[in-house]
Formats: C-alpha cells, structure tokens, sequence
C-alpha cells in the first residue's frame, strides 16, 4: 500500500485539477484566477507542513531550499496556465490531457537518456510507439 497510495493521491488529484481547469470562467483572466488557486494552495501548505511536522519551524526549514524550489514555482504556474488555456482553446477532456501526456513521456524518456544516462530499451522504444498509435486513435 505505501506504494500506491501516492499514485491514487496523483490520479484523483488530476482529475479535480483538470475538471477545475475546464470550468474556469473564460471571462476571468487565467492569471487571475491562479492567484486565489495559490493563495489557496499556500493556506493548505502550510497548514499540512504544522499538521505533518509537530513543533516544526517553517523558517528553519527554508534555510534547506535550493534552487528546485524556485524553478518549480514556475513550472507550476506554466503547468496551471496551460491547461487552462488547453481547455479554453478548445481541446476535450477525454483528449487534451492525454496529448500532453503522451508527449511529456517522450520528452521524459529522453531527458531519463541524456540526463540521467538512463537506458532506452527495446522495451521503452516499444512503449513509445503503442502511445503514439493510441494518440492516433483517440484524436480519430
């Protein structure tokens, strides 16, 4: 179960964040409305870091922040803008998701390769292709 519980947490937690992503007024600007996602965001962190960390000190922790925390900011709000402007664009649920995905998965696959000399197997090449047969069909 230690496991699997974080991929449930990530599956259930997708499928709120592209519903949400979807139902974003068009009139707001994307922008706009993330500030209150992050505001919300910032609220439930710190209360979680308190609730997971008895006698935690949030300042002291900071002083082991490097430079991942920074960039990931920007790739949250990247993550969030896009998929917002994916669904107000036009793309379906059942499809957009998966496009992107599909080419976050290749794109993973090499950067594996080239940065972190992982292997390309057979296996993987194959993986590759099944994915974007299936890219085929659901955009048919």
């Amino acid at each position: 179960m230690t496991m699997y519980w974080p991929i449930a947490l990530i599956v259930l937690s997708n499928v709120f964040y592209h519903i949400c992503s979807k139902a974003t007024p068009s009139a707001i600007n994307p922008f706009a409305s993330l500030t209150v996602t992050y505001g919300v965001g910032l609220l439930l962190c710190v209360v979680l870091y308190y609730v997971t960390s008895k006698g935690g000190n949030l300042g002291q922790e900071y002083r082991h922040i490097n430079w991942s925390s920074f960039v990931f900011g920007l790739t949250l709000v990247g993550l969030e803008a896009g998929s917002i402007y994916m669904y107000k664009v036009g793309w379906n649920i059942s499809t957009g998701n998966v496009v992107a995905s599909v080419a976050l998965a290749i794109v993973l696959i090499l950067v594996g390769a080239l940065v972190y000399k992982e292997i390309i197997t057979p296996r993987k090449i194959f993986g590759v292709l099944l994915c974007l047969a299936g890219l085929y069909f659901v955009n048919k």
